[in-house]
C-alpha cells in the first residue's frame, strides 16, 4: 500500500464537466463512454495498488478451463475500499461521484460497493445481463463505472452494452449465465437496441445503469484484463422488499443493517457526493 501522491488526490478531486450533448445521450442510451475521465498517472498508479490487491486477496485455485463459464469470465474482489485505504481514494473521489451524479440527474451519490473485475489471459465470455437483477432497489437511480486500469482492445473483452435496453423487461429475472447469454443474445438481436462494442483508450471510463444489458468478450490475449468497478446509487435510495435470493444476499452483504422502505444509510454506504 502506497501513499496517494497530492498530484494525483488534486485530480482526483477536479470536476470534470459533462456537455448537454452527453447527459441527452446517457438518458437515452442509459450507457456512455467518457475519454479522459482519468489521466495516464492515475491509471498508472492505481493499476499497480488494484492488482497487488487483488493478488493478496484471491483464493481461485481452480484452473481456468475447470471452471464454470461465470468463473471463467473473471476474477472478482469486492469492497476493495474496506482493505486498503489508497484504493479508498479513487472509490471515494468526487471526480467520479459527481459524473456519476450528473448523469443520473440526482443531487447527490452514496455507495453501493465496488468490485474489481479482472478477466485473465485466456478467459471467456462475461454473458449478457443485467446489473440491477442483483440488487434490492427501490428506483433505477444507479450507475456503475467501469475503470479499465490499462487500454483496452477488442481482443481483451471490453464492455459491451445493448443501447437503450433498459426499457425491455424480457430477461431482467435472469441471472449472469450461459442461459442470459442464449436468450439474450437471440432477443437483442431482432430489437432496435444497437450492440455498442468498442476498444477503450487509457483513461477511458463507461457509465452504465442497472437495467441497461451489457456483456464482455473472451480475453484472447495474455495478459490480464484490469478493471475496477465503481457502483453508485442515488443518496436517497430506499431499500425494496428483495424479490429473490440474490437480492436477499446483497442486502446482508452490501447494506446490513438498511430497513425496507428506508433510505439505505449504513457505514457501508458513505455519501460519496452531494451538490
Amino acid at each position: 500500500m502506497h501513499p496517494v501522491p497530492e498530484s494525483i488526490s488534486t485530480f482526483l478531486d477536479t470536476p470534470m464537466a459533462l456537455t448537454a450533448a452527453q447527459l441527452d445521450f446517457y438518458e437515452t442510451h442509459r450507457f456512455i463512454k467518457l475519454k479522459a475521465v482519468l489521466n495516464a498517472e492515475t491509471i498508472a498508479f492505481f493499476n499497480r495498488e488494484i492488482a497487488a490487491q487483488v493478488a493478496s486477496m484471491t483464493t481461485e485455485l481452480t484452473a481456468l478451463e475447470d471452471r464454470t463459464t461465470y468463473g471463467k469470465a473473471f476474477l472478482q474482489l469486492f469492497n476493495l475500499w474496506r482493505e486498503n485505504e489508497t484504493i479508498k481514494t479513487l472509490v471515494m473521489s468526487k471526480r467520479l461521484a459527481k459524473i456519476a451524479s450528473d448523469l443520473m440527474q440526482v443531487t447527490g451519490v452514496r455507495l453501493y460497493h465496488d468490485q474489481a473485475l479482472f478477466k485473465e489471459g485466456g478467459g471467456g465470455i462475461t454473458p449478457w445481463h443485467a446489473d440491477q437483477f442483483y440488487w434490492p432497489l427501490a428506483s433505477d437511480k444507479t450507475v456503475t463505472a467501469w475503470i479499465p486500469l490499462q487500454a483496452t482492445p477488442l481482443e481483451m473483452g471490453p464492455l459491451e452494452f445493448s443501447a437503450g435496453s433498459h426499457k425491455l423487461v424480457e430477461g431482467r429475472e435472469m441471472a449472469i449465465s450461459d442461459e442470459s447469454e442464449a436468450f439474450l443474445e437471440r432477443k437483442l438481436r431482432v430489437t432496435d437496441f444497437e450492440h455498442i462494442i468498442e476498444p477503450f483508450d487509457l483513461g477511458e471510463v463507461s457509465f452504465h445503469s442497472g437495467w441497461v444489458f451489457h456483456r464482455a468478450g473472451a480475453n484472447t490475449t495474455a495478459e490480464m484484463r484490469k478493471v475496477m468497478t465503481i457502483i453508485y446509487m442515488d443518496h436517497e435510495m430506499v431499500l425494496k422488499n428483495p424479490e429473490n435470493r440474490n437480492q436477499s444476499k446483497d442486502w446482508e452483504t452490501w447494506c446490513p443493517g438498511a430497513q425496507v422502505g428506508a433510505v439505505i444509510d449504513t457505514p457501508l454506504n458513505p455519501v460519496i457526493y452531494k451538490q
